[in-house]
């Protein structure tokens, strides 16, 4: 019975993302979390035993998280299944991105389009940590490509991966992972020691629908090149292990192969360069119409992932009940 209320729930939560999105006025349960982790951060990053004290950050976080959102499912499961089909639509349907995805990215585009590059450049500051100042249009284009390349995963297919598996408890476990990582996982002075669980953590939970997800943007979205699909799944393969990341690259390579692009290159972090070996072969100068195809890229994989696991997940269900 969970594990098709689990499908249901997930389903309905992926369309209801998809056309709905987030409630405007109402607190995101991110937020929360976001300033936990804040407070905490103050309170323990600082002296010795960093590692360990990030870690009792992360650890305390997750069950804080899983905590809340399971006793509260289980309430409602209490009460009536119809309920708890609702308090489990509801926590997913909140913690998917689609629309607010699409919507940033549109966002950066609607100003590139009419030339006024200082707005889309100012958008552009409100979604990626690298400098925005100097972008011309195929920089600024390059930078929301890899970021909704990236974030399908990281905002649609991993969650729903997750509230597949494990309901909506599973799902707002690995939003806290990787929001800890979005915050404390960082590669510098202040964080390389005390963000160091978060960032392996979140390595580890996005290692599989990562690689899934790519395989589903080669696979089933629209090819924009004259490669074959074995030249265009081989290239995503080798290129994808360029990237610093061992998950960000399995996205990135993917739709550089398939808009027949090049991703990578040149960055700079407060006024620091810095260079990524480039994924994919450049057929063609980057243009903000290119944004609406990569729009379009992660709502075609996004389905793909939900049919995936609608299907894995009736087989599993149907197996179980063949062997009661």
């Amino acid at each position: 019975m969970i594990i098709v209320l689990h499908i249901i729930s997930c389903t309905l939560a992926f369309w209801l993302d998809r056309l709905i999105g987030d409630p405007p006025k109402l607190p995101h349960p991110i937020i929360w979390i976001g300033k936990w982790i804040s407070f905490a951060t103050k309170k323990w990053n600082h002296g010795k035993q960093r590692i360990a004290k990030g870690f009792m950050l992360t650890l305390s976080t997750l069950l804080l998280t899983g905590s809340i959102v399971f006793a509260l499912s289980y309430v409602a499961y209490q009460i009536h299944w119809g309920v708890y089909l609702i308090v489990q639509t509801i926590f997913m349907t909140i913690a998917l991105a689609q629309k607010s995805l699409k919507q940033a990215a549109l966002d950066v585009y609607t100003p590139l389009l009419s030339g006024d590059l200082v707005e889309a450049r100012k958008k552009l500051s409100w979604i990626v940590g690298r400098d925005t100042e100097l972008l011309d249009e195929a920089n600024i284009t390059r930078s929301v490509i890899e970021t909704v390349s990236e974030n399908t995963s990281d905002g649609i297919t991993a969650p729903l991966f997750y509230g597949f598996l494990f309901g909506a408890t599973g799902m707002w476990m690995y939003k806290a992972i990787n929001t800890l990582d979005s915050m404390i996982g960082y590669r510098n002075e202040r964080f390389a020691q005390f963000g160091y669980c978060s960032a392996k953590l979140d390595d580890i939970v996005n290692w599989l629908p990562s690689r899934i997800t790519g395989f589903l943007i080669v696979t089933c979205t629209n090819n924009e090149t004259s490669y074959t699909y074995r030249e265009r799944l081989q290239g995503w393969l080798q290129d994808a292990k360029k990237h610093p990341s061992p998950n960000s690259g399995y996205l990135e390579a993917a739709t550089a192969y398939q808009f027949g692009i090049q991703l990578g290159g040149l960055n700079y972090y407060e006024g620091i360069a810095s260079h990524r070996a480039e994924m994919g072969h450049s057929t063609k100068s980057l243009q903000a119409q290119d944004i609406q195809k990569t729009i379009r890229q992660m709502q075609q994989a996004s389905i793909c992932f939900w049919l995936l696991c609608s299907i894995l997940g009736g087989v599993i269900y149907y197996a179980t009940q063949s062997w009661s």
